[in-house]
């Protein structure tokens, strides 16, 4: 039976600073029918009366958030708003074009390093 009470008791300790710290924490034009200071007294002064009272009278609404009005993007890394554009098709055509001039540049080069590789031959162990 102890158990119970002392279950009961961390209950309603966890509710009530739960309570008083939403009460700190919302924002004073969105509560309900009374003012926060006067919320956030009667929460403090009556513990588990003024949890309650504060979750079914003060406690502001909350928002509720629709769902997404369109199916989400198969490209979803396309969808930033900052995302950096061509303006035109010049833009677009050059830096494609560049793109393609600096990998053949970086095949050129890695075909370099292994056919460097490949003349060294394969390193001898050190003991």
């Amino acid at each position: 039976m102890a158990y119970l009470y002392l279950l009961f008791f961390v209950v309603a300790l966890a509710v009530w600073v739960y309570a008083l710290f939403d009460a700190v924490g919302s924002d004073a034009d969105a509560v309900r029918l009374l003012p926060k200071p006067a919320w956030v007294v009667i929460v403090l002064l009556l513990p588990k009366l003024g949890a309650l009272a504060w979750f079914a009278l003060g406690r502001p609404r909350r928002a509720r958030t629709a769902g997404p009005v369109r199916p989400p993007s198969p490209f979803p890394e396309y969808d930033h708003p900052n995302r950096a554009r061509a303006a035109t098709p010049q833009e677009d055509e050059e830096f494609l074009r560049r793109c393609r001039e600096r990998a053949e540049e970086q095949r050129r080069r890695a075909r370099e390093q292994a056919e460097r590789r490949d003349q060294d031959g394969p390193e001898e162990t050190r003991d």
